[in-house]
């Protein structure tokens, strides 16, 4: 179950960067794939995608390899 304010959703899901407060950017990480996305959220809205490298594959978070 999700927390309240979002550090972890359902242990599968952890944050590992944060920046903004009006204009929120967060970095999830899926802890069982290790694909990193990109949340970003202004006003009423929001977006999620995931994060590619250079080859336009997921980027992967190395703890999570």
């Amino acid at each position: 179950m999700a927390k309240y304010k979002g550090e972890k959703v359902d242990d599968r899901f952890e944050k590992i960067y944060s920046q903004g407060a009006m204009t929120v950017i967060e970095i999830w990480v899926d802890k069982e794939t290790g694909v990193q996305y990109l949340y970003h959220a202004a006003g009423y809205g929001a977006g999620i995608t995931p994060l590619l490298d250079k080859d336009g594959k997921p980027a992967i978070y190395d703890p999570y390899k």
